[in-house]
């Protein structure tokens, strides 16, 4: 079988970054570097401890992607460098090695490419995901958890910050909801390919006759609010509710009464918050979700008009939107972009970039198409 052509490949490669180098437009994240440092540098910069976090996040996710870049432009060119080494010396084991290599630099182009996509108006934000059990009993709360689970070894795949603000635990086994915030730059962006309704199909552990049961769980997300979003809350619109913090079996995380439940009145929008240790700092953490919320559903209603923001708080894109089966067979299908991958474990276990880019493909071809119609 022939190798890969190497010098087409190379400057299909260089051609692709050039491109991802104009839009990125690494010129200007420079010079942003420069002045981000320059205010880091300043000794009152943690006089105001929002700002500084601003300004110290902001420069640490720049200097991020430059260098991404940059050493990324430096693997195509060592790659160009090893295959005419090893041509030139007839060398198998240093050509085996480039094709190797190739495939790996081939992938990081693409994930890199796909980030140039998000250039939605929150798609830099972290992201607050929401996940509900559906239809299905027992199996639809495990599946729940199954997701969080997915979601949070994701995170954790890419070193991303999660902060759980409530987990409402199930009856016999797995959660009827969860609420938690990925803190990462274009957490939002990413994972709003997500929104809608997961379907899972296999033999259910809960059943003692061992049939086949097909469950469902919603999951949402919605963009971290920052200090220029305008979401102002009557304090009279909303009901606080307090209870106890519960963990799983009934156990409770601790002995007062500091979980705290939001419902705004007008809209109806419920959060909950028990991770704090305070019902001050609970009540400070659902606030947040909620007000995130509330932007959200402000935006999706503006979308409905101009179409310009997607999936935040409803599944816009159809109600069923992934199907996980193990049995009879095993497969994870997007319905929408048609990936698919017919190893599920992986999936479960936060192996989902794959389907992540082919939603964000398929987003910016919708977006695309939407405007030209």
């Amino acid at each position: 079988m022939a190798g890969p052509d190497y010098d087409v490949e190379i400057k299909q490669l260089q051609a692709t970054m050039r491109t991802i180098e104009q839009v990125l437009d690494l010129d200007a994240m420079k010079a942003e570097i420069t002045d981000l440092g320059e205010q880091v540098a300043a000794p009152d910069l943690w006089d105001d401890q929002a700002n500084a976090t601003r300004v110290t996040g902001r420069l640490s996710d720049l200097q991020g992607q430059v260098e991404r870049f940059e050493a990324l432009s430096g693997r195509i060119e060592d790659l160009g460098i090893l295959v005419e080494l090893g041509t030139e010396e007839g060398d198998a084991d240093s050509l085996a090695e480039a094709e190797r290599e190739l495939g790996k630099i081939r992938t990081a182009v693409e994930s890199l490419e796909v980030r140039t996509l998000l250039n939605g108006e929150y798609d830099a934000r972290e992201a607050i995901v929401t996940i509900r059990s559906g239809a299905g009993g027992v199996d639809a709360a495990d599946f729940a958890e199954m997701l969080m689970r997915m979601y949070t070894r994701w995170a954790e795949r890419n070193k991303y910050p999660v902060e759980v603000y409530d987990v409402s635990y199930a009856e016999e086994a797995g959660i009827k909801s969860a609420e938690f915030a990925i803190h990462a730059p274009y957490a939002y962006g990413t994972l709003s390919v997500e929104v809608g309704t997961h379907r899972l199909v296999r033999i259910s552990p809960f059943d003692n006759q061992g049939r086949r049961q097909t469950s469902f769980a919603a999951v949402e997300v919605v963009p971290q609010l920052e200090q220029t979003d305008e979401i102002e809350i009557d304090e009279n619109e909303v009901r606080t509710d307090v209870f106890r913090s519960g963990g799983p079996g009934g156990q409770s995380v601790n002995t007062t009464d500091s979980a705290v439940r939001l419902t705004h009145i007008p809209t109806g929008i419920v959060v909950s918050c028990q991770n704090e240790k305070s019902q001050l700092q609970n009540k400070a953490a659902a606030m947040i979700v909620l007000k995130a919320k509330l932007l959200a559903k402000k935006k999706a209603e503006e979308a409905a008009l101009k179409k310009d923001l997607k999936g935040d708080v409803a599944a816009s894109w159809g109600d069923q939107m992934r199907n996980y089966v193990l049995n009879p067979y095993q497969i994870v299908k997007d319905l929408r972009t048609g990936y698919e991958s017919g190893n599920p474990q992986p999936i479960f276990d936060g192996e989902i970039e794959g389907f992540l880019e082919a939603g964000i493909r398929w987003r910016r071809s919708a977006d695309k198409a939407g405007a030209e119609g």
